[in-house]
Protein backbone atom coordinates (compact mmCIF):
# COMPACT_ATOMS: atom_id res chain seq x y z
CA UNK A 1 0.00 0.00 0.00
CA UNK A 2 0.62 3.79 -0.71
CA UNK A 3 -0.37 7.09 0.40
CA UNK A 4 -0.63 9.43 -2.58
CA UNK A 5 -2.30 13.16 -2.36
CA UNK A 6 -4.99 14.14 -3.94
CA UNK A 7 -6.49 17.31 -1.80
CA UNK A 8 -5.10 19.40 0.69
CA UNK A 9 -7.71 22.40 1.40
CA UNK A 10 -6.96 25.47 3.30
CA UNK A 11 -8.66 26.77 6.85
CA UNK A 12 -8.24 29.99 8.74
CA UNK A 13 -6.44 28.41 11.86
CA UNK A 14 -5.15 24.85 13.04
CA UNK A 15 -7.29 22.11 12.95
CA UNK A 16 -7.82 19.79 16.03
CA UNK A 17 -10.47 17.90 15.76
CA UNK A 18 -12.02 15.84 12.44
CA UNK A 19 -15.14 13.77 11.56
CA UNK A 20 -16.58 13.32 7.94
CA UNK A 21 -19.96 11.62 6.00
CA UNK A 22 -19.80 7.75 5.59
CA UNK A 23 -19.17 8.65 1.21
CA UNK A 24 -16.28 11.29 2.58
CA UNK A 25 -17.98 13.54 0.64
CA UNK A 26 -18.09 16.60 3.48
CA UNK A 27 -15.66 16.71 6.69
CA UNK A 28 -16.43 18.80 9.49
CA UNK A 29 -13.68 20.56 11.56
CA UNK A 30 -12.88 22.13 14.90
CA UNK A 31 -10.42 24.88 15.19
CA UNK A 32 -8.32 26.71 17.44
CA UNK A 33 -10.49 29.77 16.33
CA UNK A 34 -13.17 28.24 18.75
CA UNK A 35 -15.37 27.37 15.50
CA UNK A 36 -16.65 24.21 13.98
CA UNK A 37 -16.53 24.36 9.92
CA UNK A 38 -18.04 21.82 7.26
CA UNK A 39 -15.66 21.38 4.29
CA UNK A 40 -16.29 19.92 1.06
CA UNK A 41 -13.76 17.30 0.25
CA UNK A 42 -13.66 17.71 -3.38
CA UNK A 43 -13.29 21.68 -3.81
CA UNK A 44 -12.52 22.71 -0.15
CA UNK A 45 -15.64 24.98 -0.42
CA UNK A 46 -15.83 25.66 3.68
CA UNK A 47 -19.02 27.11 5.70
CA UNK A 48 -18.48 27.94 9.27
CA UNK A 49 -20.81 26.89 11.94
CA UNK A 50 -22.64 29.37 13.49
CA UNK A 51 -22.15 28.82 17.00
CA UNK A 52 -18.56 29.07 18.44
CA UNK A 53 -16.75 27.84 21.94
CA UNK A 54 -14.94 29.92 24.51
CA UNK A 55 -11.91 28.41 23.61
CA UNK A 56 -10.01 26.27 21.36
CA UNK A 57 -12.59 23.85 19.59
CA UNK A 58 -10.81 20.21 20.30
CA UNK A 59 -12.84 17.25 18.69
CA UNK A 60 -16.32 16.49 16.54
CA UNK A 61 -17.99 13.33 15.86
CA UNK A 62 -21.17 12.97 13.18
CA UNK A 63 -24.06 11.09 14.47
CA UNK A 64 -24.95 7.94 12.18
CA UNK A 65 -28.42 10.19 10.88
CA UNK A 66 -25.91 12.76 9.11
CA UNK A 67 -27.69 15.73 10.56
CA UNK A 68 -26.41 16.29 13.54
CA UNK A 69 -22.31 17.27 14.35
CA UNK A 70 -21.25 17.10 18.15
CA UNK A 71 -18.42 19.41 19.21
CA UNK A 72 -16.32 19.72 22.38
CA UNK A 73 -13.70 22.60 23.29
CA UNK A 74 -11.25 23.53 26.11
CA UNK A 75 -14.55 25.52 27.48
CA UNK A 76 -15.52 22.47 28.48
CA UNK A 77 -18.76 22.50 26.44
CA UNK A 78 -20.12 19.72 24.21
CA UNK A 79 -22.52 21.38 21.18
CA UNK A 80 -24.95 19.71 19.44
CA UNK A 81 -24.99 21.25 15.54
CA UNK A 82 -27.52 20.95 12.95
CA UNK A 83 -25.92 19.88 9.73
CA UNK A 84 -27.70 21.82 7.22
CA UNK A 85 -28.83 25.39 9.22
CA UNK A 86 -25.03 25.62 10.78
CA UNK A 87 -27.02 25.92 13.92
CA UNK A 88 -26.61 25.07 17.68
CA UNK A 89 -29.40 23.77 19.71
CA UNK A 90 -28.23 21.73 22.72
CA UNK A 91 -25.16 22.66 24.91
CA UNK A 92 -23.70 20.57 27.52
CA UNK A 93 -21.52 21.32 30.07
CA UNK A 94 -19.32 18.33 30.25
CA UNK A 95 -16.19 19.18 32.25
CA UNK A 96 -14.61 22.38 34.23
CA UNK A 97 -11.69 21.70 32.34
CA UNK A 98 -10.52 21.27 28.77
CA UNK A 99 -12.24 18.71 26.37
CA UNK A 100 -8.82 16.79 25.23
CA UNK A 101 -10.85 13.98 23.15
CA UNK A 102 -14.04 12.77 21.60
CA UNK A 103 -15.18 9.06 20.74
CA UNK A 104 -18.02 7.91 19.43
CA UNK A 105 -19.74 4.57 19.74
CA UNK A 106 -20.16 2.58 16.55
CA UNK A 107 -23.71 3.06 16.59
CA UNK A 108 -23.72 6.27 17.44
CA UNK A 109 -25.86 6.58 20.65
CA UNK A 110 -22.77 6.81 23.55
CA UNK A 111 -20.31 9.73 23.43
CA UNK A 112 -17.44 9.48 25.22
CA UNK A 113 -15.06 12.68 26.27
CA UNK A 114 -11.55 12.79 28.11
CA UNK A 115 -10.05 16.25 30.03
CA UNK A 116 -8.15 16.56 33.45
CA UNK A 117 -5.68 19.13 33.94
CA UNK A 118 -1.83 18.68 35.40
CA UNK A 119 -1.10 19.97 38.21
CA UNK A 120 1.84 18.81 40.24
CA UNK A 121 1.08 17.08 43.23
CA UNK A 122 4.56 16.20 45.06
CA UNK A 123 8.06 16.10 44.54
CA UNK A 124 8.44 14.15 41.87
CA UNK A 125 5.73 16.48 39.98
CA UNK A 126 3.42 13.24 39.57
CA UNK A 127 -0.03 14.53 38.77
CA UNK A 128 -2.37 15.40 41.74
CA UNK A 129 -5.27 13.69 41.49
CA UNK A 130 -8.48 14.54 39.69
CA UNK A 131 -10.93 17.07 40.37
CA UNK A 132 -14.14 15.45 38.61
CA UNK A 133 -13.99 12.15 36.71
CA UNK A 134 -11.96 12.31 34.04
CA UNK A 135 -13.27 10.09 31.57
CA UNK A 136 -17.31 10.09 30.67
CA UNK A 137 -19.96 8.76 28.69
CA UNK A 138 -23.05 10.98 27.36
CA UNK A 139 -26.22 9.81 25.51
CA UNK A 140 -26.13 11.36 21.74
CA UNK A 141 -29.76 11.70 21.95
CA UNK A 142 -30.84 13.47 24.75
CA UNK A 143 -27.39 14.54 26.24
CA UNK A 144 -27.77 13.22 29.73
CA UNK A 145 -24.29 11.80 31.71
CA UNK A 146 -24.80 8.18 31.39
CA UNK A 147 -21.47 7.08 32.80
CA UNK A 148 -18.35 8.59 34.68
CA UNK A 149 -14.74 6.76 35.28
CA UNK A 150 -12.00 7.97 37.45
CA UNK A 151 -8.61 8.05 35.71
CA UNK A 152 -5.29 9.79 36.26
CA UNK A 153 -5.15 13.14 34.97
CA UNK A 154 -4.92 14.24 32.14
CA UNK A 155 -6.30 11.81 29.85
CA UNK A 156 -5.28 12.75 26.48
CA UNK A 157 -7.22 9.74 24.52
CA UNK A 158 -9.90 7.37 23.97
CA UNK A 159 -11.96 4.69 22.06
CA UNK A 160 -14.45 2.55 21.90
CA UNK A 161 -14.00 -1.28 20.71
CA UNK A 162 -15.97 -1.48 17.37
CA UNK A 163 -18.80 -3.44 18.82
CA UNK A 164 -19.55 -0.16 21.33
CA UNK A 165 -19.16 -2.95 24.16
CA UNK A 166 -16.00 -0.90 25.73
CA UNK A 167 -14.13 1.88 26.18
CA UNK A 168 -10.34 2.47 26.59
CA UNK A 169 -9.15 5.46 27.64
CA UNK A 170 -5.01 6.80 28.66
CA UNK A 171 -3.38 9.56 30.06
CA UNK A 172 -0.03 11.44 30.15
CA UNK A 173 1.98 8.53 32.45
CA UNK A 174 1.32 6.24 29.66
CA UNK A 175 -1.35 4.71 31.93
CA UNK A 176 -4.62 3.04 29.66
CA UNK A 177 -7.69 1.34 31.50
CA UNK A 178 -10.24 -0.04 29.71
CA UNK A 179 -14.37 -0.35 30.91
CA UNK A 180 -17.35 -2.05 29.98
CA UNK A 181 -19.45 1.08 28.59
CA UNK A 182 -22.16 -0.36 30.92
CA UNK A 183 -20.40 -0.85 34.30
CA UNK A 184 -22.05 0.19 37.35
CA UNK A 185 -19.30 0.36 39.28
CA UNK A 186 -16.91 1.96 38.03
CA UNK A 187 -14.36 0.15 37.90
CA UNK A 188 -12.24 -1.12 35.10
CA UNK A 189 -12.21 -4.83 33.40
CA UNK A 190 -8.22 -4.34 32.10
CA UNK A 191 -5.37 -1.62 32.68
CA UNK A 192 -2.00 -1.23 31.96
CA UNK A 193 1.11 1.04 32.17
CA UNK A 194 3.84 1.89 29.12
CA UNK A 195 6.48 3.77 30.15
CA UNK A 196 7.67 4.22 26.86
CA UNK A 197 5.43 7.03 26.15
CA UNK A 198 5.75 9.93 28.70
CA UNK A 199 9.14 11.45 29.64
CA UNK A 200 10.72 13.16 32.95
CA UNK A 201 12.79 16.05 32.32
CA UNK A 202 15.01 17.13 34.05
CA UNK A 203 16.21 20.21 31.75
CA UNK A 204 14.97 23.76 31.84
CA UNK A 205 12.28 22.26 34.06
CA UNK A 206 10.49 19.67 35.82
CA UNK A 207 7.66 17.66 35.10
CA UNK A 208 6.04 15.29 33.46
CA UNK A 209 5.23 15.30 29.12
CA UNK A 210 4.40 13.13 26.29
CA UNK A 211 1.40 10.60 26.64
CA UNK A 212 -1.02 8.58 24.47
CA UNK A 213 -2.37 10.84 22.11
CA UNK A 214 -4.12 8.28 19.83
CA UNK A 215 -5.60 4.70 20.63
CA UNK A 216 -7.32 2.43 18.16
CA UNK A 217 -8.60 -1.31 18.44
CA UNK A 218 -8.09 -3.30 15.84
CA UNK A 219 -11.31 -4.60 13.76
CA UNK A 220 -11.40 -7.77 15.99
CA UNK A 221 -11.51 -5.84 19.31
CA UNK A 222 -8.50 -8.16 20.53
CA UNK A 223 -5.80 -5.74 20.23
CA UNK A 224 -5.21 -2.06 21.07
CA UNK A 225 -2.93 0.15 19.32
CA UNK A 226 -1.52 3.23 21.04
CA UNK A 227 0.61 6.11 19.73
CA UNK A 228 2.48 9.36 21.08
CA UNK A 229 6.52 10.48 21.59
CA UNK A 230 8.80 8.18 23.78
CA UNK A 231 11.19 9.16 26.35
CA UNK A 232 13.62 12.02 25.76
CA UNK A 233 15.83 14.06 28.49
CA UNK A 234 14.32 17.44 27.77
CA UNK A 235 10.61 17.86 27.35
CA UNK A 236 11.21 21.16 25.64
CA UNK A 237 12.75 19.82 22.87
CA UNK A 238 9.34 17.76 21.43
CA UNK A 239 12.09 15.42 19.38
CA UNK A 240 11.32 12.17 21.38
CA UNK A 241 10.97 8.85 19.83
CA UNK A 242 7.94 8.28 17.57
CA UNK A 243 6.27 5.53 18.86
CA UNK A 244 3.12 3.13 18.11
CA UNK A 245 2.46 -0.41 20.40
CA UNK A 246 0.27 -2.85 20.06
CA UNK A 247 -0.99 -4.55 23.25
CA UNK A 248 -3.60 -7.50 24.08
CA UNK A 249 -5.49 -5.06 25.99
CA UNK A 250 -7.18 -7.86 28.21
CA UNK A 251 -3.97 -9.63 29.30
CA UNK A 252 -1.93 -6.15 29.63
CA UNK A 253 0.79 -7.80 27.16
CA UNK A 254 2.93 -5.79 24.85
CA UNK A 255 2.95 -7.76 21.57
CA UNK A 256 5.20 -5.56 19.04
CA UNK A 257 6.42 -1.62 19.00
CA UNK A 258 7.72 0.28 15.97
CA UNK A 259 11.02 -0.90 15.20
CA UNK A 260 14.66 0.09 15.56
CA UNK A 261 15.63 2.68 12.22
CA UNK A 262 12.11 3.16 11.03
CA UNK A 263 11.45 5.88 13.22
CA UNK A 264 12.13 9.45 13.51
CA UNK A 265 11.44 11.87 16.23
CA UNK A 266 7.96 13.79 17.32
CA UNK A 267 4.82 13.34 18.95
CA UNK A 268 2.45 11.45 17.36
CA UNK A 269 -1.18 12.42 17.87
CA UNK A 270 -3.70 9.80 15.60
CA UNK A 271 -3.49 6.45 14.64
CA UNK A 272 -6.10 4.34 12.58
CA UNK A 273 -6.91 0.79 11.38
CA UNK A 274 -7.93 0.31 7.80
CA UNK A 275 -11.11 -1.70 8.02
CA UNK A 276 -9.67 -5.04 6.17
CA UNK A 277 -7.49 -5.41 9.70
CA UNK A 278 -4.22 -5.77 7.21
CA UNK A 279 -2.53 -2.70 7.55
CA UNK A 280 -2.61 0.64 10.42
CA UNK A 281 -1.28 3.85 10.24
CA UNK A 282 -0.24 6.48 12.33
CA UNK A 283 0.39 10.21 11.88
CA UNK A 284 1.72 13.13 13.83
CA UNK A 285 4.32 15.95 14.16
CA UNK A 286 8.26 15.36 13.39
CA UNK A 287 10.83 17.15 14.79
CA UNK A 288 13.57 14.99 12.95
CA UNK A 289 13.47 12.05 10.56
CA UNK A 290 11.93 12.11 7.15
CA UNK A 291 8.20 11.21 7.63
CA UNK A 292 5.23 12.12 9.73
CA UNK A 293 2.71 9.81 7.86
CA UNK A 294 3.51 6.29 7.60
CA UNK A 295 1.54 2.95 6.65
CA UNK A 296 2.55 -0.42 8.79
CA UNK A 297 1.83 -4.24 8.13
CA UNK A 298 -0.75 -5.66 10.85
CA UNK A 299 1.10 -8.41 10.16
CA UNK A 300 4.49 -7.83 11.18
CA UNK A 301 4.34 -4.51 12.38
CA UNK A 302 7.17 -3.28 9.73
CA UNK A 303 7.03 0.08 8.19
CA UNK A 304 5.70 -0.17 4.23
CA UNK A 305 5.02 3.31 3.35
CA UNK A 306 5.56 6.98 4.64
CA UNK A 307 4.87 10.57 3.65
CA UNK A 308 6.47 13.60 4.79
CA UNK A 309 3.85 16.16 4.37
CA UNK A 310 5.66 18.96 6.02
CA UNK A 311 2.48 19.66 8.64
CA UNK A 312 1.22 19.01 11.52
CA UNK A 313 -1.19 15.65 11.71
CA UNK A 314 -4.08 15.53 14.70
CA UNK A 315 -6.20 13.45 12.87
CA UNK A 316 -6.27 10.36 10.29
CA UNK A 317 -8.99 8.06 9.47
CA UNK A 318 -9.67 5.76 7.13
CA UNK A 319 -12.78 6.11 4.92
CA UNK A 320 -15.07 3.24 5.21
CA UNK A 321 -14.04 1.42 1.38
CA UNK A 322 -10.78 2.06 3.30
CA UNK A 323 -9.52 3.83 -0.12
CA UNK A 324 -8.53 6.99 1.14
CA UNK A 325 -6.84 8.58 4.48
CA UNK A 326 -8.60 11.45 5.59
CA UNK A 327 -6.36 13.80 7.73
CA UNK A 328 -6.46 17.37 9.82
CA UNK A 329 -3.96 19.19 11.01
CA UNK A 330 -1.68 22.53 10.73
CA UNK A 331 1.29 23.99 8.86
CA UNK A 332 2.91 26.29 10.86
CA UNK A 333 1.03 28.93 14.08
CA UNK A 334 0.17 31.01 11.32
CA UNK A 335 1.80 34.17 9.98
CA UNK A 336 0.26 38.01 9.73
CA UNK A 337 0.33 39.67 6.73
CA UNK A 338 -1.15 43.11 5.75
CA UNK A 339 -4.50 41.88 4.59
CA UNK A 340 -4.72 39.26 7.63
CA UNK A 341 -3.59 35.87 8.80
CA UNK A 342 -2.62 33.50 6.07
CA UNK A 343 -4.52 30.13 6.20
CA UNK A 344 -2.75 27.80 8.16
CA UNK A 345 -4.86 25.00 8.60
CA UNK A 346 -5.55 21.83 7.01
CA UNK A 347 -8.04 19.11 6.03
CA UNK A 348 -6.02 16.50 3.12
CA UNK A 349 -7.26 13.65 1.11
CA UNK A 350 -5.03 10.80 0.46
CA UNK A 351 -5.89 8.30 -1.73
CA UNK A 352 -4.75 4.15 -0.38
CA UNK A 353 -3.17 3.09 -3.40
CA UNK A 354 -2.41 -1.20 -4.06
Amino acid sequence: MKLTLAHDHKLATGVLGLAFTPDASRAFATCMDNMLYSVDLANGETHAFNDAHGSYASGCVLLPDGRTVISGGYDGLLLWHDVESRECWRRVQAHQFWNWQLALSPDGTRLATTTGQYAPAGWKYEPAPEREPSVKIFDTATGDLLSSFSHTPPVMSCAFTPDGQYLAAANILGEVRVWNVTSEDGKPVAQFTSPDFTSWGTTKSHHYTGGIYGLAFSPDSAVLLCCGMGPMGDPMAGNGKMTWQRWNWREGKRIDEIKEGQHGGGLMESVAWHPSGSHFLMAGRQAQGNWNIALFSAADGNLVHSVDSKKRVTHARFTADGNAVILSGAQGQGTRKKDGWEPWGRVQVYKVEA
